[in-house]
């Protein structure tokens, strides 16, 4: 996968050459360039930034320098034998990160990132370049940042991990939480490792019992705890499907109830008198 960032702080992506991402560039798995904006700037000061139209607080980035970066990049892109870009734009008005998303992206040869500053990009770029190949806006959570490159980096981390080759064991992120169609997208229970005891603090005797059986039932049952207690909803959103008989009886303990018979879909819901107020 080739992948292309421009920004105006090169700087702030430099945690892509450590960790698995690294790795990933050292393998030849991931092949990174990342562009200064301001190298497409023609003014003393190497302005990026003006005025919005209409009034209002803050600046907004400015067409020509992105439409020319964008181009340069595209051109030498195909020059080096690349293929199938699609722009992916950090914003908080963007569609919802999640690892499904990452799922897809991951399928795609070539992502170009626009993380912006300020207000953001004049709108007039992302429509120039949908005319010409996928655009992604995307959000990485309900809150604001003070640019985009923080969110390149966890969508980056996000994608990469998913790459052929890149994990030690190809199917260690089959079991994440929020994988499509792991666990029913429930949250991953607690991990242990050695020593057995840590001061004072003994692990779950189950998982020293050697009984894959009981291990794989009390994990489901932690990962059923933990996300009744941290993402209910994704328990809401679940088909009745995804759980078994032994499933539902941890539901009903942790205060869970189908709906009544006739409801749409038969999920389950929160009883009123266990949820914490």
């Amino acid at each position: 996968m080739r992948l292309d960032v421009v920004t105006i702080f090169p700087e702030y992506l430099d945690p892509l050459n450590v960790s698995l991402v690294g790795k990933a560039r050292a393998h030849g798995r991931l092949d990174v360039h990342v562009h200064d904006l301001r190298a497409w700037t023609h003014d003393r000061h190497n302005t990026v930034d003006d005025t919005p139209y209409g009034g209002g607080p803050g600046m907004v980035m400015k067409t020509e320098p992105w439409g020319e970066a964008l181009d340069t990049v595209l051109a030498d892109g195909y020059e080096d034998g690349a293929h199938g870009p699609v722009l992916v734009v950090p914003t908080p008005s963007g569609r919802p990160f999640t690892q499904e998303l990452a799922a897809e992206l991951s399928t795609h040869p070539w992502l170009l990132f626009t993380p912006a500053r300020y207000e953001g990009i004049d709108r007039r770029v992302t429509e120039e370049y949908a005319r010409r190949l996928p655009v992604y806006e995307v959000s990485i959570g309900d809150y604001v940042l003070a640019g985009g490159e923080a969110a390149v980096l966890v969508i980056t981390e996000a994608v990469a991990r998913l790459l052929p080759g890149v994990l030690g064991n190809a199917e260690s992120h089959r079991d994440d939480s929020f994988a499509p169609g792991a666990m029913a997208n429930l949250l991953e229970g607690p991990v242990y490792t050695k020593p057995p005891r840590w001061r004072g603090h003994g692990i779950p005797e189950v998982l020293l019992s050697g009984h894959h059986g009981k291990i794989a039932r009390w994990r489901r049952d932690e990962a059923l705890r933990r996300t009744t207690a941290h993402r209910p909803d994704l328990i809401e959103r679940c088909a009745p499907a995804a759980f078994d008989k032994k499933d539902r009886e941890m539901l009903s303990i942790l205060g869970w109830a189908p709906d009544p018979e006739g409801e749409p879909h038969g999920r389950f819901w929160r009883r009123p008198d266990d949820v914490e107020e």
